[in-house]
């Protein structure tokens, strides 16, 4: 499959129709959906008939910033995906106006064997240099839950400030509590990029 990305430890690869099982594997563990959608997993036709086809459809539409399958180099296994594409594509926040034409969301989904061993972070800050240094990228933003301090950790070590705190809706999030939907954005320009 052709390599889009490598790091010391992570090869980030474009995502096939092959991966379908993949992402119901990842979406079927509680604990990775738990911020996302309250533990509430993804059924395989959601998967195969939405979420496969609109990460496949950001090769075409937009190149470079796409979403991408990640593999742990020793092991060869996929250990879930990173998005690095036009924020004005995550939904909710173009709802909310917190996404400009400018900027480039960064997003990750891991599966519960890779945490703790900082491969968020390495694959984050490698799509991060590359934006700033190969794909013209002008502001990376990140989004997350104000509750969930594993990514908000991340972001922090890659690089990203804090910009806002904002609140998601009921309807983005109806199986969140209204303090439970709390979130936060993080970003960072190209001028303040430190290679």
């Amino acid at each position: 499959m052709p390599r889009f990305l490598e790091t010391e430890r992570l090869i980030l690869r474009y995502i096939t129709e092959a991966d379908a099982d993949n992402l119901f594997q990842l979406d079927s563990d509680p604990e990775v959906m738990r911020f996302i959608s309250g533990g509430k997993t993804t059924d395989y036709e959601a998967i195969k008939n939405k979420l496969l086809p609109l990460f496949i459809g950001y090769y075409q539409k937009y190149g470079q910033l796409a979403a991408w399958a990640v593999e742990e180099k020793i092991s060869q296994n996929f250990i879930g995906w990173f998005i690095f594409r036009p924020a004005s594509e995550f939904k909710w926040a173009k709802e909310l106006n917190l996404a400009s034409k400018e900027e480039i969301e960064l997003g990750y989904r891991l599966c519960r064997t890779s945490w703790g061993k900082g491969y968020a972070t390495e694959g984050s800050k490698a799509l991060i240099h590359k934006g700033f240094k190969e794909l013209n990228v002008k502001k990376v933003c990140a989004f997350a839950l104000a509750n969930n301090k594993a990514s908000t950790r991340v972001m922090e070590k890659v690089g990203l400030k804090l910009e806002k705190e904002f609140q998601f809706t009921e309807a983005q999030f109806p199986c969140f509590q209204e303090a439970d939907r709390k979130a936060l954005k993080y970003s960072l320009r190209e001028a303040e990029f430190l290679d």
